[in-house]
């Protein structure tokens, strides 16, 4: 039985932030930028909603018909952006401005952004904690994969934790050379994947420098 998915809008954000909250309270990248749970547990589904609000106005926001996992998704043009991206610095001030970490983990992926190509960003993934394990996030993700291989798209991500990283190697995607060390914290992969059409047979998905 296949999974049903639907495109998010404005009306689902409530729940969709409670989801964002739920999933990623104790990734490794959240408790570096909120090491006290508590505080975390306060001001962290206002940090991930600032990515949900890119990514509903800039972007594309799938979810799963129960609602229990949902992936956001930006295109990104070639060439280098015109402006500074100022989400970082929003996402401190939404929630927690105190807090360097909380601006510092956005400046650092973005330093490592590849630019060179237009590509597919998946920009969050979540899976409500009593779902995880049953192939939702492939579902999810699946459907866009295929998109990108029949219009020759590649995509990219930020695996927060090794064992994610993993995961998305059987998706198709490769490390790049531009791991992402927060400073005494957790590491994050940037990974790329090269649309199916352009693969050589035998050869793994290339890795490309931001």
């Amino acid at each position: 039985m296949g999974v049903e998915i639907r495109q998010a809008g404005e009306s689902d954000r409530e729940a969709l932030v409670r989801l964002l909250d739920a999933a990623f309270m104790d990734d490794p990248v959240s408790s570096w930028v909120f090491p006290d749970r508590v505080h975390r547990g306060r001001v962290h589904g206002a940090f991930l909603g600032v990515f949900l609000d890119v990514a509903l106005r800039e972007g594309r926001v799938d979810v799963t018909g129960d609602g229990s996992a949902t992936a956001l998704w930006l295109q990104v043009p070639a060439g280098l952006p015109e402006e500074e991206d100022d989400t970082p610095a929003r996402m401190r001030e939404a929630a927690d401005p105190d807090n360097e970490r909380a601006e510092l983990v956005g400046r650092l992926t973005g330093e490592v952004h590849p630019h060179d190509r237009a590509h597919e960003y998946l920009l969050l993934i979540a899976v409500s904690p009593d779902r995880q394990g049953e192939g939702l996030g492939t579902a999810l993700i699946q459907p866009v994969l295929d998109r990108c291989d029949r219009d020759g798209v590649p995509a990219y991500l930020e695996a927060s934790s090794a064992r994610s990283g993993k995961l998305y190697e059987r998706l198709g995607f490769a490390f790049t050379d531009r791991r992402v060390d927060l400073p005494d914290g957790p590491h994050m992969w940037p990974m790329w994947r090269e649309p199916v059409a352009q693969r050589l047979p035998g050869l793994a998905p290339v890795a490309v420098n931001g």
